[in-house]
């Protein structure tokens, strides 16, 4: 075992990084004067990780998509009991979530943090699958999905990475569908947990009132040596271009749902960070509540108070989008479109960039007095992107406005964007 400490002179904070000898990576930031606990137990493995081999193997696997959200739910119970259950004990607060791209077991708690973490790391390492326990799951995840396709705004979210994507599985839905997850069985399940819950491909993250000696010696305790892997997951080759650059359906909606995307390359490590940070500043500036552009698709009532921007960041992925309610979205789009053709040319105004970088970098500054937004937003981020937990607050600081006008350039061509509507039902007569 070996330990590094990651400091921030600038910042005045640091956190421990342990390399653990069972092959888990260990971020530890002691938060002194704090009453409350945060702790994260996590795999790189989500719902797009559904092609893959380990070392030694020559041909890749595939199971059905949903397995990994349909694992997370399993994981939870055991012979005995479920984990909320021993949680509830304790007095923590605990829960998980899969997204695209990792599955997250995590508590918080402001007493007990010792015995809650020896909870969290005993339950996620003992899975425990057979059929009438997935035969249950299957009606409660297909509930869960068919409530899914009752949602507007998650329709017109998927719809839009069908437009902009044709060969990443982000196009499907995290759950899964109903038929993809009939196919799961206890052995295909515990094939995808002993691949990617191997701890060499995960890592804990724990931040608070909270220490270093104790959680090693914990992690000691509990943690089990295993052979590393070296899962390898396949990503199609994605063209830049678009799959398709409208798509349309009607839903129970009093007003038409847009989202508007723009597809990017994707990148990676060092790269992908500071493409998100540019990118963050980027769109406030561009369309931000107190942009020009705002301020005219408002006045000329083209968008309401649900218009806002967004930006995903993943292997193989790279997109950014502005989602709201129109009567009118295609006008929405050739406004987005003109305002990014105009400020191509003639960049940011430096003094609404500098106002614009500074506050973002302080709501940043204020999460690192919240234990629970430490943990996730940076200890558990910067595991997952390879890159130390200050380094997006480096990036923010050499952040130029010219920065931000390349970035809109590059990541903003309308050659490469699609559109999303849920348009209201229409009634028949």
């Amino acid at each position: 075992m070996n330990k590094e400490i990651i400091r921030d002179e600038q910042l005045g904070e640091q956190y421990s990084v342990i390399h653990h000898k069972s092959g888990l990576d260990i971020l530890v930031w002691e938060m002194e004067g704090y009453r409350t606990t945060s702790a994260m137990f996590a795999t790189k493995y989500g719902s797009f990780n559904n092609i893959f081999k380990t070392a030694g193997q020559k041909e890749y696997t595939t199971v059905p998509m949903g397995i990994a959200h349909f694992l997370e739910h399993k994981l939870f119970e055991n012979e005995d009991c479920t984990a909320f259950a021993l949680f509830a004990r304790t007095g923590a607060s605990a829960n998980a979530y899969t997204t695209f791209d990792h599955t997250a077991y995590y508590f918080n708690c402001s007493q007990n943090w010792e015995q809650s973490l020896e909870i969290l790391l005993d339950f996620v390492q003992k899975p425990y699958f057979t059929q009438e326990t997935i035969d249950k799951e299957l009606g409660i995840i297909g509930q869960e999905i068919r409530m899914g396709l009752d949602s507007p705004d998650r329709k017109c979210f998927y719809d839009l990475l069908k437009a902009l994507y044709s060969e990443h599985p982000i196009k499907i839905d995290i759950v899964g569908t109903e038929e993809s997850i009939a196919q799961i069985t206890p052995e295909l399940l515990y094939e995808c947990y002993n691949n990617f819950y191997d701890l060499h491909n995960m890592f804990l993250a724990v931040a608070g009132n909270v220490d270093e000696d104790k959680v090693i010696e914990i992690a000691d305790r509990l943690l089990r040596d295993c052979e590393d892997k070296q899962v390898e997951t396949f990503i199609p080759n994605e063209p830049r271009e678009v799959c398709m650059e409208r798509i349309e359906s009607e839903f129970e909606v009093g007003l038409p749902i847009f989202n508007i995307g723009f597809k990017a390359l994707p990148l990676s490590g060092e790269e992908r960070l500071k493409a998100g940070v540019t990118s963050a500043v980027m769109l406030e500036l561009l369309s931000g509540t107190m942009s020009p552009l705002y301020k005219e698709l408002l006045d000329l009532e083209l968008i309401n108070s649900t218009f806002c921007y967004d930006l995903m960041l993943k292997d193989g992925i790279f997109f950014l989008s502005f989602v709201g309610e129109s009567e009118e979205p295609d006008r929405v789009r050739e406004y987005i479109v003109r305002e990014i053709e105009r400020v191509k040319e003639e960049g940011f105004e430096q003094k609404r960039f500098d106002i614009v970088r500074k506050s973002i970098y302080g709501q940043l500054i204020r999460e690192f007095t919240n234990p629970e937004r430490v943990c996730a937003d940076f200890l558990a981020s910067s595991a997952l992107d390879g890159v130390d937990s200050f380094a997006q607050m480096r990036a923010f600081r050499a952040l130029t406005a010219e920065d931000c006008r390349k970035a809109l350039a590059d990541y903003l061509d309308p050659r490469y964007s699609a559109i999303s509507i849920v348009r209201p039902k229409t009634r028949k007569e």
